[in-house]
This record gives structure tokens, sequence and C-alpha cells, in this order.
């Protein structure tokens, strides 16, 4: 199959995901304009720390979009059937601890780099760990892969907290990190920046908002609460979420958009999704009114990604969408994962 012939427009979205198949097809999907960026981009692509939440439907999308080229997947792949679906669907994979020097060292030195390895949930109690994982390994990364592209991937939580009725904070806002986790990340940031300035490689540093996948995310720990009549933190009353599918997309073409040296791109929806508008969405389709805890404070994590939609345009897949389909997966009792995304958290202790 060409393709182009698989590529995902707005008028082929479906009114429903039937299963968790139909649901990793979608999420890999890849948009004709990223077929034809990747057509038109060099070498390889090496995915570092794939076998995460979001990490498979990424390098699935890559080799969807890209069939000629090689695409390869590294992670520690504690759970083998991770590696197994990877290779069904053509990603090579290799076995490597991110952590150790000389593994990364034996690394192949694709010329464009995905590095999405990092360390959130469990910070509080793993601190040193966390910052491990979040700075010395991409001190690794950096230096390996020199001479490569590098696309990276960050988080809104290096913000400080913006007025909702701004829409959040674009990328000339410094960071202003809350909490160990956040401060790590910020310190990833740093590294690889230092690598970019050191050796000129071309960089982007992702700050991702709230990726919607139906087995996890802020649509779906909304969802859950108004279905079980559990009361809503409402504190923090708005939220910046992106279909997963959307945010793979614009992260693979940033490789076509690298700077030198390095700087950050926030990837999200075109706005600040209303916690509470989006309860009452819930609401609607479950037949139950929301419950609600808390006052809502007019400051919260949202990014401005205006700067992302004039690279790519508008995400394919509009919040209206997402509800319905998270609504219908709740309904019917599909798989989750069960790890919340804690949007709700205001302190940075994760």
């Amino acid at each position: 199959m060409v393709a182009g012939d698989i590529a995902l427009h707005l008028e082929t979205l479906p009114e429903r995901i039937e299963s968790e198949e139909a649901l990793d097809e979608l999420l890999s999907r890849p948009t004709q304009a990223l077929v034809d960026d990747l057509a038109r981009l060099d070498g390889d692509i090496i995915v570092l720390g794939v076998a995460g939440k979001i990490g498979p439907s990424l390098a699935r999308m890559a080799k969807r979009a890209a069939p000629r080229k090689r695409v390869l997947g590294v992670a520690r792949f504690s759970d083998p059937r991770m590696r197994e679906r990877l290779e069904s669907w053509g990603v090579e994979t290799l076995q490597c601890d991110l952590l150790d020097r000389e593994s990364v060292a034996r690394l192949p030195r694709l010329p464009n780099a995905i590095f999405m390895a990092g360390k959130k949930f469990g910070t509080s109690t793993e601190p040193a760990f966390a910052w491990a994982m979040n700075t010395f390994a991409p001190t690794l990364v950096a230096d390996a892969f020199r001479r490569s592209r590098i696309v990276a991937f960050s988080t809104l939580c290096v913000y400080p907290f913006a007025p909702v009725s701004r829409q959040g904070w674009d990328e000339s806002v410094p960071p202003t990190p809350a909490g160990e986790y956040a401060n790590s990340c910020v310190g990833r940031e740093r590294v690889f920046e230092y690598g970019s300035r050191r050796w000129g490689t071309p960089g982007r540093l992702i700050r991702l908002n709230y990726a919607i996948d139906l087995r996890y995310g802020v649509l779906l720990d909304i969802g859950r609460w108004v279905m079980d009549g559990t009361p809503i933190p409402i504190q923090t009353s708005h939220a910046n979420v992106i279909w997963q599918g959307d945010a793979n997309a614009q992260i693979l073409r940033c490789l076509l958009h690298c700077t030198n040296p390095t700087t950050p791109l926030n990837v999200g929806g075109p706005e600040a999704a209303s916690v509470r508008a989006v309860a009452e969405e819930f609401g609607r389709r479950f037949g139950k009114r929301p419950k609600y805890a808390g006052t809502e404070h007019e400051w919260a994590w949202v990014n401005n990604t205006a700067q992302a939609q004039r690279l790519f345009g508008y995400p394919l897949v509009p919040l209206p969408r997402m509800i319905d389909w998270v609504a219908d997966w709740i309904l019917r009792g599909m798989p989750v994962y069960g790890k919340p995304t804690r949007y709700e958290v205001r302190d940075g202790v994760f």
C-alpha cells in the first residue's frame, strides 16, 4: 500500500472506535502532510524510549508515512509483547538502557532522532532516578547523536501557571518550574540546548500538552468521574488537550522544522478546554449530572500553541469528536490503562 493511500483526512474520522486494534490503527494513521514531509526528509529515524504510552503509535505512524525508511525503536522492553507488536508493524527494535553509557554508544547513528524517554510519576518518591532519566540519559543521547537532528519531548509543566483567559503562555515565556519533575524537565531541555550550541545539533524541544488516547488522558479522567459520580476537582479549571495522533504527526513533522540552536515548541490543542464544560458534555451523553469539588481558579497549566498551528495547521480531530469517542469507550467498558494523568495537581508533586 502506498503511504498516501492511507493518509488521515478530517472526512474519514469514524463516528466511533470499535476496538483497541481500530484505536491503534487510527492513532498511527499519518496525515497527507506528514507523508509529504517525510518524503522530503533525508535519512532514517530512530525513536529513543519507544515503549511508553505514545511511542508505539508514533513509531508506527512514521513507518506508515515513510515505508521505505528505516524506523528503529529503542527501549529496555521490559514487556516483550510491545517489542513483538512494533516489529509486526515493520518497526525495527533494539534493546538498550539509555542510562548506560556504553549501550548508548553502540546505538546506530541515524540522521533523525526522536527522544521520548523520561520519568514523571513517582518523581516525589524516587527523585534521583527521575533526575537521571530526565537529565543524564539526555546528556548521553545529546553527545552520541550530535550529528543528527534531535526532536526531544518536554512538557507543559516547565511553564508557570497562566491566566486561562489568555489561552496560556507561548514559547517566549521563560520556564518557571514547580516541583522536582518540572525542574528535572527544564534540566533535560538545557542539556539538549547545550549539546545543540556546542556541536551545532539542530533540534526541537516539544513542550507537549495533554495527549488523548481513549485508554488514558484528561478526557478519560473527567468522563470516568462523571460516570462514577465522583466529585471532579475543579480548581484546575482548564486543560489543553490534543488527539494523540495529531500530536504524533506534528512531532514527526518537526524533523523538518528543527532550529540551530534547538528551540521549544508547544504542541497541543488550539484552545484550552474548560473542565466544567467537558464534564457537562459527558453528563449529557451519560444522562448524569456531574459533581464538583472546590472552586475554579483563573490560572492553570495551559499553553498557547499558535506557533505549531502556523507550522502545521489545526489538529484534525476536534474536541467534540474526542469527547464522543471517549464517552462511547466508557459506556462500552472498553480497556483502559488505569493511569490517571493527575492533570488537576497544582503543586508539581507527581
